[in-house]
């Protein structure tokens, strides 16, 4: 694991108060007697032995959300720029991953720091991306002095070094933090939805998750607006192991429980599906809509923010089938699986097998990902067989 970084900004950091940390297996994980799939409730008192780590993880996430709305605004405001121009969004991507990585050190210092996150600053450290870095470092800056928190300013060195302490690669053993810093690069580049995705595992297993999903509207996806107070954009997800998932707007309004979507009937279910065509089969997953009972065509959403979606109910099926070749990654999956899985849904691959972040960078998954509420799960696992079966039956003649 990595060593902490910047050591000389945080040695300055005031201790916190020690919590007790609860190991896993001392509550351990069992379906309840209405249903065999797992849930992640257990006794609340293991979500308290994360209530530091999941308010810095939910700052750290706010903080960067200013972040990229402010570079964000200034790439859809400006009329010069190319569509193949992807700087916006790496400065946004960097200085997330940047600041995050920063903020935790900060806050929660530790000699065995892990971060598990996408990006690495090589590219950054070329002749030809120094004025970008420059441009990383000021926005990395200019979001810690409007905050107030921090009295300090990074250097490019520091910033480098907050970026490259994402290179762990995580495992089954000890604390990571895994960290999408854009989920939705496209998405962010239109001006539709991405998320902000932090995540903790303990001992392999997802203890808490944060979405912050700057774009995404307080009211339910697909929804006609009704009044001016639904008309606020920007929500945070947060969740933690048997404390449930809560949502809040960006604006810092009062924190409210979430809960998926409680229908049985499938004709009353809407599915989402990446916005993508290039992420995901959408074939397979219209047949096993079709084959479900689906009546309402597909919501189509970038990044993360589809489980933020399903976690308040907005719809009840999230299909994912990657092309073949395709590796998933820990980072986008981790957060938005225990914000569903808190809000009372479930989440697996193909087979009904829960997703083992405990393997690295990377998820060892059964051909895709499925999530939806408890009581259609059977119904949903059923139909996505019969469409594999179809799917490999047809290759087969080819």
């Amino acid at each position: 694991m990595a060593s902490s970084l910047l050591p000389g900004l945080l040695s300055s950091t005031l201790p916190s108060k020690t919590l007790t940390r609860l190991s896993l297996q001392q509550f351990p994980i069992r379906p309840t007697s209405r249903t065999q799939y797992p849930s992640l409730r257990v006794l609340s008192i293991a979500s308290m032995a994360y209530e530091r780590e999941l308010s810095v993880a939910k700052k750290a996430a706010s903080l960067a959300s200013r972040l990229c709305q402010k570079v964000q605004k200034a790439l859809l405001q400006s009329d010069v720029q190319s569509k193949s121009d992807k700087s916006p969004v790496t400065v946004a991507d960097y200085g997330t991953q940047a600041l995050i990585s920063f903020v935790l050190q900060r806050e929660i210092p530790s000699d065995s720091f892990s971060l598990v996150a996408e990006e690495d600053s090589g590219d950054l450290r070329k002749e030809d991306s120094k004025e970008i870095l420059k441009r990383i470092t000021e926005l990395v800056n200019d979001t810690l002095s409007a905050d107030g928190t921090y009295n300090l300013s990074l250097s490019e060195d520091d910033v480098l070094a907050a970026i490259d302490s994402g290179k762990s690669e995580g495992g089954p053993h000890g604390r990571h933090w895994v960290l999408d810093p854009i989920d939705g690069t496209k998405g962010f580049l239109r001006g539709d939805q991405y998320a902000i995705a932090l995540a903790l595992l303990d001992e392999g297993k997802v203890v808490l998750g944060v979405l912050a999903c700057p774009n995404l509207p307080s009211r339910p996806i697909g929804e006609p607006e009704k009044n001016s107070l639904q008309n606020s954009v920007g929500c945070l997800f947060s969740a933690s192991i048997g404390g449930g998932s809560v949502l809040q707007l960006l604006d810092g309004s009062s924190p409210t429980k979430v809960h998926v979507s409680t229908t049985e009937n499938p004709a009353e279910a809407s599915f989402f599906e990446s916005y993508e065509a290039a992420h995901s089969m959408r074939d397979l997953s219209s047949s096993i809509a079709k084959k479900l009972g689906v009546q309402a065509p597909p919501v189509r959403i970038d990044s993360q923010a589809k489980y933020g979606a399903l976690a308040r109910g907005d719809g009840a099926i999230y299909l994912r089938f990657p092309h073949q070749g395709y590796r998933e990654k820990i980072w986008d999956h981790a957060a938005g699986y225990i914000v569903v899985a808190e809000a009372g849904g479930v989440v697996s691959d193909a087979s009904g097998k829960p997703l083992d972040f405990s393997r690295g960078r990377y998820l060892d998954l059964d051909t895709g990902i499925i999530v939806t509420n408890q009581k259609l799960m059977p119904l949903l696992l059923n139909a996505v067989r019969e469409a594999l079966k179809e799917q490999s039956q047809s290759a087969s003649t080819l």
